[in-house]
């Protein structure tokens, strides 16, 4: 992995000279690194900016060994999630938007069972059906539990390709090691967008042995794997177990990155394609003398509150930038705790910021 906890440097991609790069789409590039990673259950259904990943999986699923399902509907296709991550095999559905609202029910019972998958989300503009523009609306939807009860997803923000195709590959390592769905967060731009990347190849670590998992109990007792709790404070008991397990994730899984932040008057937090704008404009603002930098979280569950908390003595203002109407910038204003101001830029229902119009908001904080 290229990503680590916290650099000092932003790379706009990865080059590697030992790795010969290849052309591919966004989509196409999660595909693929989950077959690479191992996966070999696919079941989802078209909905548009994703639809290149059932496309593209259709294919490459028989060609590995794996089983690749059109379902019916979302609801279908999670459900079979839901029962191929049962036995153990590693598991994936894709969607967009208003179809990962259809699999929230299913979701929050695989988060109850601990069953380990990997859920994509290329937004797209909302509410409803919106439109099939790009967007980060769903900020509230993957980080906050986005169905019922006290759950948590393991959420990437890849910000290129090739943090979708590494993050993808790790997003199936780190399900089988909490036994948790893990959600990686694109938006209708990288799921559409093409750029050269380095197939890095998957290296499996060691993680923990199966035995949990529904696979026939000839020799041994039967596995139960469940999200009902009906005895006498049985539930409340399970509900602090997985709290737990959520706070684990909290001490060893924050990923983030910083630009330009050693001496930031001004610190631009963003993620996803709002960050490859950001860094665009700052670049600008760099060039002019402006002491601006970035902070862009790659995991937003969990959030880098602990990083982001630090730099706040020494910056200015901060100005969050999304794709919505504001949704990341209350996990800012909590992890700045009041320290200094945090603004808010952004354009909801599926609508792009140029780099010249963040330019242009960006000079007008000096």
């Amino acid at each position: 992995m290229e990503i680590v906890r916290k650099t000092n440097s932003c790379v706009k991609a990865v080059s590697r000279p030992d790795g010969r790069k290849v052309l591919l789409r966004g989509n196409e590039a999660l595909a693929e690194a989950a077959v690479q990673a191992g996966c070999r259950f696919y079941a989802g259904y078209p909905v548009t900016p994703q639809n290149e990943i059932p496309e593209y999986l259709a294919k490459r699923m028989p060609q590995s060994g794996g089983v690749f399902i059109q379902a019916e509907s979302e609801l279908a296709a999670i459900n079979m999630v839901y029962g191929a991550a049962a036995t153990g095999a590693r598991a994936m559905t894709s969607s967009s938007s208003l179809g990962i609202s259809l699999m929230q029910e299913a979701i929050s019972y695989m988060a109850g069972a601990e069953l380990p998958a990997v859920i994509a989300n290329v937004q797209r503009g909302g509410p409803g059906l919106g439109n099939i523009s790009g967007s980060q609306a769903d900020y509230f939807q993957a980080v906050k539990g986005g169905g019922h009860g006290d759950y948590k997803l393991l959420v990437y923000a890849p910000f290129s390709l090739q943090e979708i195709w590494e993050l993808a590959m790790l997003s199936f390592d780190k399900a089988d090691e909490y036994r948790n769905p893990v959600m990686v967060l694109m938006d209708g731009i990288l799921g559409q967008m093409m750029e050269p990347i380095v197939k890095t190849p998957y290296q499996k670590p060691k993680l923990p042995a199966k035995d949990w998992a529904l696979t026939g109990c000839k020799g041994r007792k039967p596995n139960v794997l469940k999200s009902l709790y009906l005895g006498e404070g049985e539930l409340e008991q399970r509900n602090w177990l997985l709290q737990e397990k959520y706070n684990r994730m909290k001490e060893k899984e924050v990923l983030c990155q910083t630009c330009y932040a050693e001496d930031a008057e001004v610190m631009v937090v963003a993620f996803g394609i709002a960050a490859r704008i950001a860094l665009s404009a700052i670049e600008v603002l760099r060039a002019e003398g402006r002491k601006v930098g970035l902070f862009r979280p790659v995991t937003l569950f969990p959030f880098p509150e602990k990083e982001l908390h630090s730099m706040a003595k020494g910056v200015k203002k901060f100005l969050t930038f999304e794709l919505n109407a504001g949704q990341m910038v209350e996990d800012v204003r909590l992890a700045v705790c009041g320290l200094e101001d945090v603004l808010f830029y952004g354009r909801p229902g599926g609508s792009i910021v140029s780099p010249e119009e963040f330019t242009e908001k960006l000079r007008g904080l000096f």
